[in-house]
C-alpha cells in the first residue's frame, strides 16, 4: 500500500507561481513513475506531468511545457511540481499519482489550484 499526501495548492493571480508537493509513504520501493494530473470542473482528468523514477525521464502536457517543472527529492520520497506563469485555465484540482511496477496506480487526495485573472 502507498499513501500520497499533497500540499501547496492555493489561490494565485495570473502570472504567479505555486509549487505543489507530494510526499509518498508505504510500499514506495516499487515506484515506476510519479506524476501530476489535474481535473477542472466539467472536464476529464488529464495528465500534466510525470517523471520516471528509474531514469528521470519526464513528460509534460503541451499546455504546460515551458511553464511547469517536475522534480523529485529521493531522500524525502517527494515529487514537486513547480508551476510558473500560471494562467486562469490552469485552475483545477491537482492530483499526485504513483504508478507501481506491479501494475497499481495510487492517488493523492488532491489539492486545489485557483488562478484569478
Amino acid at each position: 500500500q502507498v499513501t500520497l499526501v499533497e500540499s501547496g495548492g492555493g489561490l494565485v493571480q495570473a502570472g504567479g507561481s505555486l509549487r505543489l508537493s507530494c510526499a509518498a509513504s508505504g510500499r514506495t520501493s516499487s515506484t515506476y513513475s510519479k506524476g501530476w494530473f489535474r481535473q477542472a470542473p466539467g472536464k476529464e482528468r488529464e495528465l500534466v506531468s510525470a517523471i520516471n523514477w528509474s531514469n528521470d525521464n519526464t513528460y509534460y502536457a503541451d499546455s504546460v511545457k515551458g511553464r511547469f517543472t517536475i522534480s523529485r527529492d529521493n531522500a524525502r520520497n517527494t515529487v514537486y511540481l513547480q508551476m510558473n506563469s500560471l494562467k486562469p485555465e490552469d485552475t483545477a484540482d491537482y492530483y499526485c499519482n504513483l504508478d507501481a511496477y506491479y501494475g497499481r496506480r495510487y492517488w493523492g487526495q488532491g489539492t486545489q489550484v485557483t488562478v484569478s485573472s
